[in-house]
Formats: C-alpha cells, sequence, structure tokens
C-alpha cells in the first residue's frame, strides 16, 4: 500500500495555479472562500495537517497549537507575523516563515502614495467634490503640504523604508531616519538619508512615515506624548502595524489641531477602525493594501508555497527554508 502523503492546510483562497504546486508533494485542505475562524477552528484544523500556509487573518499562538501533534511548519504570507507566537512554535518545533522581499518596492509605492495623498488632502478634496460643494474656484481652497524641498522622518529603515528613501530623493526631500541600528556609511550615502535620534526625528519631520516591525517594545509607541513632538503642520503615515500607533491620542491630535493629517493603511483593531477616526476628514484610512499589487501578491503567495515545501523536506531548499523566523 502507497505511503500517506502528509497533508497541508491553506486557510484562505489565494490563486489556484500557485496553490497548485502543493499538490506535488501533499494532500491539500483548501477553502474556496474567504473565512473569518474562531481560534477554536484554528486549533481544529491544525490538529489535523502537518503543515499550513496561512495569511495575518489567523492568529496563531500556543492554544492553537496545542493538540496539534503532527504540525512541523507554518508558511505565513506576509513579510510581518505579529499574528504568530514565534516562541510558542519554536517550542514546539514547528517551523514558521515568512515572505520577506518580494513585497518591499511595491510596498515603498504605496507608502509615497499614501504619503502624497494625506499631504495634499487627495481624499478629502475628493469627498468634498462629491458631496457637492464645489460650486467654484477659490484661491485658498484645501490648500495641502508640499512634499518637495520638506524633510521626511523614517521610522524603521529597513527594505522597505530605504524604498521610500530613495523615491524621497526624486522630490529634493531632506531625508532623517531613526532605527534600532545605524545604517552603514554606504546604505546612508546611497538613500541620501541621515541617522537622528527618535525625539530629533519627531520634532524635525515635517512628515514622519512610519515602517518598523511591531513587537511588544513598540507597541503605542507613537502616543500622545510623541504627537506633541511633532510639529502641528506635519503629517504621519503608517504602513507597518496598527498597534504601533495609539490610535486614541491620535484621533485627539487631529481633532484639535495638533498634528495636520495622517494617512493609515494598517489599524489596530482591523478590520474594526476607531470611529473617531472614520468621522474625521484630515486622515486618510486604507484597508491594508500596501502590498496590493497582482503581481507582489502573487510572488508573495508564490514565496509561501515555496518555504512550505522547503520546511516539510521537500525541493532543493529541503529542511532549512530561507525565509525561517527566528532561525
Amino acid at each position: 500500500m502507497a505511503e500517506s502523503r502528509p497533508r497541508v492546510w491553506v486557510s484562505q483562497p489565494l490563486f489556484d495555479d500557485v496553490i497548485a504546486r502543493l499538490g506535488e508533494y501533499f494532500e491539500v485542505v483548501s477553502t474556496s472562500q474567504v473565512s473569518e475562524y474562531t481560534p477554536q477552528q484554528v486549533s481544529a484544523a491544525l490538529a489535523e495537517v502537518d503543515g499550513a500556509l496561512i495569511t495575518l487573518n489567523e492568529r496563531i499562538g500556543s492554544e492553537q497549537i496545542a493538540g496539534a501533534q503532527r504540525l512541523r511548519a507554518i508558511a505565513n504570507v506576509g513579510v510581518g507575523y505579529n499574528n504568530l507566537d514565534v516562541p510558542a512554535l519554536s517550542a514546539a518545533g514547528i517551523i514558521a516563515t515568512n515572505t520577506p522581499d518580494v513585497l518591499t518596492e511595491t510596498t515603498a509605492d504605496f507608502g509615497f502614495a499614501l504619503l502624497m495623498a494625506t499631504a495634499r488632502r487627495i481624499t478629502e478634496a475628493e469627498r468634498w467634490l462629491r458631496e457637492g460643494h464645489w460650486r467654484q474656484w477659490s484661491f485658498q481652497n484645501l490648500l495641502g503640504a508640499d512634499l518637495h524641498g520638506s524633510t521626511l522622518g523614517i521610522l524603521g529603515m529597513g527594505r522597505i523604508g530605504q524604498g521610500i528613501a530613495r523615491r524621497a530623493s526624486g522630490f529634493d526631500m531632506k531625508v532623517l531616519y531613526h532605527n534600532r541600528s545605524r545604517l552603514p556609511e554606504a546604505v546612508e550615502r546611497q538613500t541620501r538619508a541621515s541617522y537622528v535620534g527618535f525625539d530629533a526625528l519627531l520634532a524635525q519631520a515635517d512628515h514622519l512615515v512610519l515602517v518598523l516591525p511591531y513587537s511588544k517594545e513598540n507597541h503605542h509607541l507613537i502616543d500622545a506624548r510623541a504627537l506633541l513632538q511633532m510639529k502641528p503642520t506635519a503629517t504621519l503615515v503608517n504602513i507597518a502595524r496598527g498597534g504601533i500607533v495609539d490610535e486614541g491620542a491620535l484621533a485627539d491630535a487631529l481633532g484639535n489641531g495638533r498634528l495636520a493629517a495622517a494617512g493609515l493603511d494598517v489599524f489596530e483593531g482591523e478590520p474594526a477602525v476607531d470611529p473617531r477616526l472614520l468621522a474625521l476628514r484630515n486622515v486618510v484610512l486604507t484597508p491594508h493594501i500596501a502590498s496590493g499589487s497582482l503581481a507582489t501578491r502573487r510572488a508573495m503567495v508564490s514565496l509561501a508555497v515555496d518555504n512550505l515545501i522547503a520546511a516539510m523536506g521537500f525541493g532543493p531548499d529541503a529542511g532549512s527554508p530561507p525565509n525561517q523566523i527566528g532561525a
């Protein structure tokens, strides 16, 4: 009798032709519709499989893997992985992987687009027009902030932050950054970026873009105190993770004129959005789509498939996936 193949769970509908590659090695359990799972449903699904390919929607910690005796590997479709309790997975001998690099340039594109929309009040202007308020041209109507010649602050200078810095050079922006560690001099020259302390970054930036990974240490790093250090004419853009920003403090700052505008692609309780932010006109809101080009999303799924195949002991990188988290 033929030996049964390992079983893997694909948690959400992705790209059928890319996912089909898993069928060369595994029995694949998948769904045809976008699903919202309870923690108990995730636990039940993991208990029956040897591997899983998941998205940021699925949160997996010690409770979800408690009964997953067969589970050997989890491939996360995303560069971020705060939906995974990596120490718990490592302690259980479960390999976890992510999908870095392939989304860098697309996310940097979107970050800069969100920055421009925020500074120039584009969504606010469109909403105003659609509501029928435009009766005649006005010299002082919906005045925004310039990007060219301004100071861009980047908090988190990894691949995406560096991509945004490179784009800023075309707008003749002065680029400041703060990071856990200073970049090599050659990278600073290439990105035309200067390292400053955290408080100096807040105080000097005309536009601040958040591109740092989420951790317990930087939860609500941008809080009321931090916002008070920013210029009242400044803008804040977050394409990192929602929990980095205290959204209540941000709503207060935007509402009382302590901050000019904000652009948010991520939210602490997403898909729920703080009602105070929804009510404000000086905030641009997008539904976590910074990596959302067709080519990039296909590349992310393809890399996740490669990661899972390797983590499960197949393919050229068998047993040692190049994108293992915490390796």
